[in-house]
This record gives C-alpha cells, sequence and structure tokens, in this order.
C-alpha cells in the first residue's frame, strides 16, 4: 500500500499558476488601464522631480495657462485614483484566488504567504536598487493583513474598509492638530508644524540633488538614504492602513462577482457611475478649493480646524472617482465594439508587473542626471505626453511578447519562485487545426 500524501504535497501538486483561459478579462483590462494611470501620476510627481522642488518652482512649470489646465485636470481626474484601482483589483484578485484555492480543496495560506515574500523580495530590491517610490513592497506587506479578513464576513470587511479608508485619516489628522495645541499652544503648535515642513523640505532637496549628478551612485546613495531616514513616518503607516481599505473593497467585490459576472450586475455599476461621480466630485473638488485658498494664504491649517475633514473627504473622493473608472470600463466591455478597443489593454495588464519595473528603469535613464537630466526641468503637459508614448509602445511590447510566451519576465520569476519550481515559458506552437480554424 502506498503511504499516504501529506497536506503539504497535496497543496504543491494542486497549486498552479492561472491559466490564460481562467483569466478575467475584464481585470486585465482594468489593470493595464490603471498601470497606466500609475505610470503618468509617478511620472509627474516623482520621476520629474516636481514632488521634490520648492514651491515657486513648481508654480514656475505650471505658470502658464496650458499647464495649469493640465495640472488641474491631473490633480482632479488622475491623482491617486489609479493606485486606489490598482489595489483596488489585488484586492478581487486575492478573492478569486481564495474562491478557486477552496474549490480545489488546497489551503490558500501557504501558497499566497510564499506570493507575498516574492513580491516583498522584488519590491525591496526595486526600492532600494532602482527608485524610493516602490509600491510592491508596501503591498506584500499589506496583503499579509488581508489574509485576516479570508473568513470574515461581508459586513466586517465593509465596516473594516469604510473604517481604514475614512475613519483613520481623520483620526490622525485630529490627533496631528489637537495634541500640538493641547500640549504646547497654538503659537508653538504652528512652529512645531512649520519646522517639520522645513526639515521635510530639506530631505526632499537632498533627494533632488542625488538624483541630479551625474553619478549613479550618487543618485542611488541618496534614493537610500530618503529610504532610511524619510520614509519611516506616520504618514507611511497611515498610507498602508487605507491600501488595506482598499483591498478590502477589492475582496468584497470579488466576493459578489461584481466584475467576474457583470451583466447580472449591471444595475450595480449604473449605481457606482452615479455615486461614485458625486462623491468623487465633492472629494476632490473640495481638495483643489481648498488648495486654492492655501495658496492665497487665505486659510492655515494650523489655526482652521475645518480642514480636518479633508483628509477623508479627500480619499473618499479617490475611492469615489475610481468606482467610476471601474463602473465606466464594466459596462462599455459588454459592448462589442468596446470590447475589441479596451482589449487592446489586456496584455499589458497581464504583464503589469514586468512593466510597472520597465517604467522605472525608463523613467531613471530619461530624468536623472546620468541619463537625459530631464528631472526638475520638464513641464506637466510634456511629461505627461511623454509618459503617455512610452506606455503605448509598452502596449505593443506587451502585446509581442504574449505572442511569443506565457508570461512576462518578472510575471515568470515570481509564478516561479512561488511555487518552486522553474515555469514553462514558451507558448507551444499551435496545431495546424488551430492554424486554419483562426
Amino acid at each position: 500500500m502506498s503511504e499516504p500524501s501529506s497536506p503539504a504535497s497535496l497543496s504543491t501538486a494542486h497549486s498552479r499558476p492561472v491559466d490564460s483561459s481562467e483569466r478575467v478579462i475584464l481585470m486585465d483590462v482594468l489593470r493595464g488601464f490603471a498601470l497606466c494611470g500609475v505610470f503618468v501620476s509617478n511620472s509627474f510627481s516623482w520621476f520629474s522631480g516636481r514632488a521634490l522642488l520648492p514651491r515657486d518652482q513648481v508654480q514656475a512649470l505650471s505658470a502658464s495657462p496650458l499647464e495649469a489646465v493640465v495640472t488641474a485636470l491631473y490633480y482632479f481626474f488622475v491623482n491617486q485614483k489609479f493606485v486606489v484601482l490598482f489595489s483596488f483589483l489585488f484586492g478581487l484578485g486575492f478573492s478569486i484566488q481564495l474562491a478557486r484555492a477552496e474549490a480545489r480543496g488546497v489551503p490558500i495560506v501557504p501558497l499566497y504567504s510564499r506570493r507575498l515574500l516574492v513580491l516583498l523580495g522584488i519590491g525591496v530590491t526595486h526600492m532600494f536598487a532602482l527608485w524610493v517610490g516602490d509600491v510592491l513592497s508596501t503591498y506584500a506587506l499589506v496583503g499579509f493583513a488581508l489574509l485576516l479578513f479570508r473568513r470574515s464576513s461581508d459586513r466586517t470587511v465593509l465596516t473594516w474598509a469604510l473604517m481604514l479608508i475614512a475613519g483613520v485619516p481623520l483620526l490622525v489628522s485630529a490627533l496631528q492638530h489637537f495634541a500640538p495645541l493641547l500640549m504646547h499652544g497654538t503659537q508653538a503648535a504652528a512652529e512645531a508644524m512649520k519646522a517639520s515642513e522645513e526639515q521635510e523640505a530639506q530631505a526632499r532637496a537632498r533627494l533632488l540633488d542625488g538624483l541630479s549628478s551625474g553619478s549613479v551612485w550618487t543618485s542611488q546613495t541618496a534614493n537610500a538614504h530618503f529610504i532610511v531616514f524619510v520614509l519611516p513616518q506616520l504618514k507611511r503607516l497611515i498610507w498602508m492602513c487605507t491600501i488595506l481599505g482598499r483591498f478590502l473593497l477589492g475582496l468584497l467585490a470579488g466576493r459578489y462577482l461584481l466584475l467576474q459576472d457583470v451583466e447580472r450586475h449591471r444595475v450595480w455599476h449604473q449605481r457606482l457611475l452615479l455615486w461614485g461621480g458625486a462623491v468623487g466630485m465633492l472629494g476632490n473638488g473640495a481638495w483643489l478649493v481648498a488648495q486654492r485658498l492655501r495658496l492665497a494664504g487665505l486659510v492655515d491649517p494650523a489655526k482652521d480646524h475645518w480642514m480636518l475633514v479633508l483628509p477623508p473627504l479627500q480619499e473618499l473622493g479617490f475611492v469615489g472617482l475610481a468606482a467610476v473608472y471601474v463602473a465606466a470600463f464594466a459596462l462599455l466591455f459588454q459592448r462589442e465594439r468596446w470590447r475589441k478597443v479596451l482589449e487592446v489593454l489586456a496584455p499589458v495588464g497581464r504583464m503589469a508587473l514586468t512593466n510597472y519595473l520597465l517604467q522605472t528603469v525608463v523613467s531613471l535613464c530619461i530624468y536623472d542626471g546620468w541619463g537625459l537630466g530631464l528631472v526638475g526641468r520638464m513641464p506637466p503637459s510634456r511629461c505627461v505626453a511623454l509618459t503617455l508614448v512610452i506606455f503605448a509602445l509598452q502596449v505593443h511590447f506587451s502585446q509581442w511578447w504574449l505572442s511569443r510566451f506565457r508570461f512576462g519576465p518578472a510575471e515568470w520569476l515570481w509564478r516561479s519562485l512561488t511555487y518552486g519550481r522553474a515555469q514553462p515559458m514558451r507558448r507551444e506552437p499551435r496545431s495546424a487545426v488551430e492554424i486554419s480554424v483562426s
């Protein structure tokens, strides 16, 4: 009699990457769309050096009417919305993987933990070797917290999502505002806020100097210094909480098959268009107005208590417009003509990890001082135009690559390390029957 297999060996035997026939094409399309928006956002704020420049230089780059319009459109329709969309899809993907694992009788925790550990390794390498703005390591760390909700009720998941998205930013904003006032008084609190802003501005200026240098070593040393001494802040912890909240919204959507069965949920998507648009307009509009008032010197965050509601309102605005994008794509994808147009984004979405890393490499070559040296010099319109051209090339590259290979290079590495064995990379040649049918 043969010896019974252990649970671990059964898990390994039944664990495998998702076959192309099992993929939800709409998710690949949305992931490609999200990757485009994330690239625009990263280029606009970070790769171009805009987030590191003093305020007067930022205003000079956006002085013309065209640049002012592009900047306003970016902050209203792009800023953080695509990061929300990407996070939502990460949570939805976890929901699908959980359902498939349960259907096969395979425990999700060991496999998903290995998956997250590999992603963490890729993210940490990306962060220190290339770019401070890496999001992969954060997704991996927060992903472990997502595992805790795999058996939670829908009400519990929704409650935690709302608390993390809106409640945590409001609580932290209130503590940051009132704690110094109660402990030191109004004048001391204002001085402490000013000192903190000056310290952060100096750190960003040092990073900009490093990125502007003609030495790869100098730029990457400045990058690592910024990671070690500036990033471990309360803001990063708050951001991780909001990301978990976005993950949970995706987990909930996956349970209800919101993207897997769009036709059955058409009314839900129509409601998302309406209510998401209303919340998005309110949240993003309020933030833009508050920023204008602050730049004009008409409001002071240290004194005007009503500004405490801006962080949670802004976060809800991000989620609202991201929901509009999801619903719009889902509804359009049900129409044959639009489906053919949108499916162009599917290959780049299937290779999201490879393309995300490739975007960093290309951007460093363009903006850093050892490359073309455009950091801190590109006005918004040219930055966005250049980013869209690069992304269009990525779309063609992804289509070419996936016509020959099953995975993108980074996806192949991720899967191979996760499953503990090299995955077959090349596509099998089609038979004569398949070729004649096609």
